[in-house]
């Protein structure tokens, strides 16, 4: 019974580092994301209806 806490280390070390990965992946991609609709119109980037001036 000496590896039950080896498995869980492992087990939570495992998803901590998947949730890790999308979470940074996800964070770069909304960043490239937003640069690309900027740098596709910049007028309507400037000009978003509801924006207060």
């Amino acid at each position: 019974m000496d590896w039950v806490p080896i498995v869980f280390i492992v087990f939570k070390a495992a998803v901590f580092g998947t949730g890790m990965f999308f979470a940074i992946k996800w964070h770069y991609d909304q960043g490239k994301k937003a640069k690309e609709e900027a740098s596709r119109s910049p007028v309507l980037a400037e000009r978003t209806p509801g924006a207060s001036e």
